[in-house]
């Protein structure tokens, strides 16, 4: 879900050319997620092989690392582990809806309507172990780091640009930043597509957190707050009634967090205390025993994970890899 303060972001167009030579951690369920979404057959059922296994993941990622490594850039990618207890209510919401999403399906499936049928499966969208382990392997074999988060991924993400270890978080949630990510990149996919409704030309966007705060007229713990208010994924919904901007009025108004959740009257909507969830994004566990090194990618390994065990055409696997050029002296050198 993520929480909804886009609108009052300070958004910089870039070009994937800007991102050149810079270490990127990548919040890894956005992006499968979005392949599990956006990659379907006409149906709108995902991409199988031949044993019935899920592939739409792996072509997602396939064509991306690609991409992205071809324009130079140096992706981290780094997992969810085990959701906070506050985070179950946000959990059970999306089952719900992808079990209400896949009873219409089924009902379309019958009626032979194809376009509910797309429509309705791109919501059951599930990501399983066995997948989770398989990306992981593809993603080892491009010779791209896998850091492993105790809890949520994109604390673990911004932890790395706080420690200089990337130049930002890759996502389209603006969590990371209420997790103190500087640096947050958007749209990282694309470069020059347009929406297909609005004719929108949709770029790579860049969040730079200090310049967003000086321009909110705020600071971290008040960012915090105005996220809380809205609504994020440990307190779903917000409080009702209160907006992105008057969110930021009151967070602007108030000094004492304390009058500030009493007046809103956070009790009305939520039995747990305020602070719990505020705390979760100021200390968040956070793997600290992390190793990051890029290796050469190892064209044998990818082409055993995709063609040899999930059916995908040698061929095109081949020519997509051949076009990376990359010196096999190994990625660890660009650093």
């Amino acid at each position: 879900m993520g929480v909804a303060i886009t609108e009052l972001l300070k958004k910089k167009n870039i070009s994937l050319d800007y991102l050149n030579n810079k270490s990127i951690a990548v919040d890894a369920s956005i992006f499968f997620y979005q392949f599990l979404t956006t990659i379907r057959q006409r149906d709108g059922s995902l991409l199988m092989d031949s044993h019935g296994r899920v592939t739409s993941h792996l072509a997602g990622l396939f064509s991306r690392n690609c991409n992205l490594i071809k324009n130079g850039l140096n992706l981290i990618y780094v997992f969810d582990g085990e959701p906070p207890k506050l985070k179950e209510d946000e959990n059970e919401k999306r089952k719900k809806k992808k079990k209400e999403a896949q009873a219409k399906y089924e009902i379309a499936k019958i009626k032979k309507d194809v376009a509910e049928m797309k429509k309705f499966a791109s919501r059951t969208t599930k990501l399983t172990k066995e997948m989770i382990d398989d990306a992981k392997s593809l993603i080892e074999a491009f010779g791209l780091p896998v850091i492993q988060a105790p809890n949520e991924g994109e604390a673990q993400a911004a932890y790395l640009v706080k420690q200089k270890e990337a130049y930002a978080v890759a996502s389209q949630d603006a969590d990371s930043l209420l997790f103190g990510t500087p640096i947050l990149i958007r749209n990282l996919s694309v470069s020059g597509k347009k929406k297909i409704k609005s004719n929108e030309l949709i770029q790579p966007e860049l969040i730079n957190l200090n310049e967003t705060l000086r321009d909110l007229g705020i600071n971290q713990n008040q960012l915090i707050v105005l996220g809380m208010l809205i609504g994020t994924d440990y307190n779903l919904g917000g409080i009702k009634g209160i907006g992105a901007k008057n969110a930021l009025k009151l967070v602007k108004k108030y000094d004492d967090f304390d009058k500030l959740f009493l007046d809103a009257k956070w009790g009305d909507y939520f039995d747990f205390d305020w602070k719990s969830v505020f705390d979760l994004f100021k200390n968040m566990p956070i793997n600290k025993n992390y190793s990051i090194k890029f290796k050469e990618v190892d064209k044998e390994k990818i082409i055993k994970i995709l063609v040899d065990k999930h059916d995908f055409s040698l061929e095109r696997i081949e020519n997509k890899i051949n076009e990376l050029k990359i010196d096999q002296r190994g990625l660890g050198e660009w650093f």
